[in-house]
């Protein structure tokens, strides 16, 4: 088979799975997983017909995937991918870039170029601040906080691209006692003892308490939250960030998923937030781009582009391109399904959508208090917590959902007890997805299948 048929084959692949997205199961069933043992065979000694392999990727892979591209995938924080941003994923892979700089992508660079204006303008950041498309909100973090580091430090005369660490000036960091894992891994990363982090307390709906924060100087980095990611709540901005700004500190925001509520009727809930040094947001949660696409965000472009900068002899390229704002040096053009979703959708689009969800989360949480269920935050946002009547009943439930295949979400612990949340991020979630999702676990608590 050429080159072309094959392609013509896996999008024929491509488009009857899609085709049939809304009536698979949301998590593969026993007789799917156990076909995947198919796969166990040792590394060929002579290549395998390609138009097979295909054809087996096809048939034993795609009853096993977890269809998170459906409607009723309400785990994680991650929406469906959008039709266009989809597509241009597509074109991309056929185009083949490596999108590190103008010279390697002129294409990719001006619209990754475009994508991150259009990114601040959306979110209302400042439009000076330089935007990196990473592969998550992990690797954003780290070059967000490496610049942080990296410029705090150069305000006290240590040149850390020269003398390192060692025998540098303390740099804190202060973060939320309900900090996010990849905000952790990345201080962890950076070198960041896990024992010196300076937790700060959070209210009953896990924000920071101003009147708890730690002490705060110019050697403080103060890692903020916008949409804690069981709550949705938002950390009180107006109230962190000048307090942060007058003591000469640095102010990162992890919003990996809530900072797109500045694109919608609901951007009150992050005011303030605009007043921070740096901000990390995803494509893949709620703007429903496809997976590995994600923001870092920095007012002060230059701090980013000399921590990130990758340059040699025989590969300069400008501050701004996209090798010298991300950890990759050979990397996708990341922004262009970005570039198509926010073309797709408009600024009208995106908070329809993200008003949408809202508003869903809400019905859904509403449908979960008639059916007995506590329902565990205040639902500002997308997410639901949610526990039944004891631990056991709350795992128990939360277990035969998952086994059902009618929908998935996963477990978390609130406040030292088994919870589970419900988040509401994909375009093609509509209100009867809500109602049946509602239904089977009135069914479950009922104790009926």
């Amino acid at each position: 088979m050429d080159e072309l048929t094959l392609i013509e084959e896996a999008d024929r692949r491509a488009h009857a799975y899609l085709a049939g997205v809304n009536e698979r199961r949301v998590f593969p069933d026993a007789e799917a997983l156990r076909a995947l043992s198919a796969f166990e065979e040792p590394l060929p000694d002579h290549g395998r017909d390609a138009a097979e392999t295909l054809r087996r990727l096809d048939e034993l892979g795609s009853p096993a995937t977890v269809v998170s591209n459906g409607p009723r995938y309400f785990g994680f924080v991650v929406g469906a991918a959008l039709p266009a941003a989809a597509a241009a994923e597509r074109l991309m892979l056929a185009w083949d870039q490596c999108a590190s700089s103008f010279d390697n992508s002129p294409i990719a660079a001006t619209l990754e170029r475009i994508a991150g204006r259009w990114v601040l303008e959306a979110l209302g950041l400042p439009p000076e601040s330089a935007v990196g498309f990473g592969t998550s909100a992990t690797a954003c973090t780290l070059a967000c906080i490496s610049a942080a580091r990296r410029r705090l430090l150069a305000r006290k005369g240590w040149d850390f691209d020269a003398d390192g660490l060692l025998g540098a000036p303390e740099i804190k960091v202060v973060v939320s006692e309900t900090v996010h894992v990849t905000v952790k891994k990345a201080l962890r990363i950076l070198g960041f003892g896990m024992r010196r982090l300076l937790v700060a307390p959070t209210d009953a709906f896990g924000r920071i308490d101003p009147d708890r924060l730690p002490p705060l100087d110019d050697a403080t980095i103060l890692c903020l939250a916008a949409g804690e990611v069981n709550t949705g709540e938002f950390d009180p901005f107006e109230a962190l960030i000048p307090r942060a700004k007058a003591a000469g500190a640095w102010v990162h925001v992890d919003g990996a998923f809530g900072l797109w509520a500045r694109a919608s009727s609901h951007a009150h809930l992050a005011k303030g937030v605009e007043g921070a040094d740096s901000w990390t947001t995803d494509g893949h949660k709620w703007l429903n781009t496809p997976y590995d696409g994600a923001m870092a965000i920095c007012r002060d472009a230059d701090a980013l582009a000399a921590a990130m900068n990758s340059d040699a002899a025989y590969a300069t390229a400008s501050r701004d391109a996209q090798k010298n704002l991300t950890m990759e040096f050979s990397r996708r053009p990341r922004g262009l399904p970005i570039w198509a979703a926010l073309r797709s959708l408009g600024r009208d689009g995106v908070a329809a959508m993200i008003d949408r969800h809202i508003a869903q989360a809400q019905r859904l949480a509403g449908s979960l208090r008639e059916a007995g269920y506590d329902v565990l935050n205040r639902v500002v946002l997308n997410q639901v917590l949610v526990r039944a009547g004891s631990d056991a009943e709350t795992i128990a439930i939360r277990e035969a959902a998952q086994a059902s295949g009618e929908a998935w979400f996963g477990p978390t612990v609130w406040r030292g007890q088994p919870a589970f949340r419900l988040s509401v991020s994909s375009w093609r979630t509509t209100d009867a997805d809500i109602d049946a999702i509602s239904e089977l676990l009135r069914r479950l608590r009922r104790g009926t299948p």
